[in-house]
Order: C-alpha cells, then sequence, then structure tokens
C-alpha cells in the first residue's frame, strides 16, 4: 500500500534553557524517519524553498519537491525542565500547495494519504477536495489547521494563537483520521462532542500522560515511560507516522495506539528524529 506524506519542510530552533540548537523540522520530516524503518512504500510531498532542507530527509529518492519562494520557520522554546511545555513562534510562510502542484507528482493509484500543514495557509480547500477525490483514506495532523499569528515578535516572526476555522467541518469532512493533543481538542471539541464531525478516529495526545483513542469507543493508553528525555520536538508527528504505519498492516486500534505510544516515547531519547533502539 502506497502512502503519501504531503506537507512542508522547516527549519526549527530548539532552545532548552541555556542551550540553543538549529535543525530540520516538520511533521513530514519527522514521520519519514519511521516510516523508512516500518512502511517503505511511502513518498514525502514537500514544500518549501530550502533544498538542503531534503539531504536531511533519510531516503531523497523518496522526496518531491513542490519548490516555493519561502520555508516555514518555528522557533520552539522549552523553558522549564517540562518536555510538554513549550513555547512556539513561526515566520507563518504563505506557501500553499495546491492542486496543480499535487497533479503534477501524484500517480493515479495511491492507497493512502497524510495531511501535515504547519500553518493554515498550508492546504487551501481546493487542494483539499481534490485530494478527496482520490477516495482513499486521509489522515491529517490538526494543529496546523489552527494555527494563525498572533503578536508580533519580530519583523519576521509572530506568536501562535490556536483557533479552529469557520469551514473546520467543510476541510475535514471524509477524512479517515484526526490527530491532535488534549489542548486542540478542547478548542474544536469545547463540549466534548466527538462525533459532531463523523470522522472514524479522533486521536488525541496528552504527551507524558499518554493519549486515547474515540472510534467505536474510547481506548486509554498508557505512556511508556522515558527517563532519559533529550529532545520532545516532534514527539507527536513520530506517534501520528507509528500509528499510521501500523494501523494500515494491523487495522488495529490498540495494537496501533501502543505501538506509536513505543515509538514516540523511544524519540525523545535523541535530538532530532526517531533513530530505532529496539526491534519493537
Amino acid at each position: 500500500m502506497t502512502l503519501f506524506c504531503i506537507g512542508p519542510a522547516a527549519k526549527d530552533i530548539i532552545i532548552k534553557q541555556s542551550d540553543r540548537k538549529s535543525k530540520t523540522g516538520g511533521a513530514s520530516y519527522y514521520q519519514s524517519f519511521v516510516f523508512e524503518k516500518y512502511y517503505s512504500d511511502y513518498h514525502c510531498i514537500i514544500n518549501c524553498a530550502d533544498e538542503s532542507l531534503l539531504n536531511e530527509f533519510p531516503d531523497s529518492n523518496k522526496i518531491n519537491l513542490i519548490k516555493k519562494d519561502k520555508t516555514h520557520f518555528f522557533t520552539n522554546c522549552y523553558p522549564t525542565n517540562n518536555p510538554d511545555y513549550r513555547i512556539q513562534s513561526s515566520n507563518f510562510a504563505d506557501i500553499p500547495i495546491l492542486k496543480k502542484d499535487l497533479v503534477k507528482i501524484l500517480p493515479e493509484s495511491i492507497d493512502a494519504i497524510i495531511l501535515n500543514p504547519l500553518n493554515a495557509f498550508d492546504f487551501p480547500l481546493k487542494t483539499i477536495n481534490y485530494l478527496k477525490t482520490l477516495e482513499v483514506p486521509i489522515f491529517t495532523s490538526v494543529q496546523g489547521f489552527l494555527r494563525r499569528p498572533a503578536n508580533k515578535i519580530s519583523d519576521n516572526s509572530y506568536s501562535i494563537d490556536l483557533r479552529c476555522p469557520d469551514n473546520f467541518c467543510e476541510i475535514i469532512s471524509s477524512f479517515d483520521s484526526l490527530f491532535l493533543d488534549e489542548k486542540e481538542a478542547s478548542i474544536i471539541f469545547p463540549d466534548n462532542d466527538y462525533k459532531k464531525y463523523d470522522i472514524n478516529e479522533i486521536i488525541i495526545t496528552n504527551g507524558s500522560r499518554g493519549s486515547r483513542v474515540i472510534s467505536d469507543e474510547e481506548y486509554n493508553i498508557s505512556p511508556v515511560i522515558n527517563n532519559n528525555i533529550v529532545d520532545s520536538t516532534g514527539c507527536g508527528d513520530t506517534f501520528m507516522a507509528a500509528y499510521v504505519a501500523k494501523k494500515l498492516s494491523s487495522k488495529s486500534i490498540l495494537e496501533s495506539a501502543n505501538f506509536a505510544s513505543k515509538i514516540a516515547s523511544e524519540k525523545l531519547s535523541f535530538f532530532g528524529p526517531f533513530k530505532p533502539i529496539s526491534n519493537f
């Protein structure tokens, strides 16, 4: 089953107390390392201006670049030792992936799609509606659809405000699975009405407190404890990739969620993307 992972690569700055590091980022980047190990029939479609970012992916032969005039950047600040607490800012690059971009790349036959918006500009509704016509499962990370620029920090940086777009129902209708965290869930489902959008699965992560999956029933997934936390940036993206990889093969919610919890926990021990340390 061929999986297409679509969304920007980014330049990230990680600030952990007095330590400051730069690296490649973006959900598709983090996910590609999981797929390389556990789901080899994948391709990434990346939009950015900085082509050097593609050299950081595990297999450049699986990358299709949509060349744009800007690149996303994010600053991720962890002011305390709590890996669940981070302060983000971004340049909010307006570099949408258009239907005409994808028509040139996508083959006639694909089996599943992951959408990884980093901000609300990345996937216009016309692009989403085109992808829905392919009639394959679409898994999406919600957070990018919610991100709007808030306060200006510098000439090219803004703090991030999260709010549900007015056309959110139209955006996510017919999606197979939504991935989000508890803060995002409180914005999208303020009344805990998880059936309001008629989505097959809603996967809600909560950092070190574990996760839950809402489908025909609610499944609570315990976290896998890691006492060697180095870097939590990209952990949610890693969880999502591991869940999708296992779900496409096993079809089991519990097996997929427990696998994702294990892989996301392992990622915490490394700066940057997931590196396999077990044969789980």
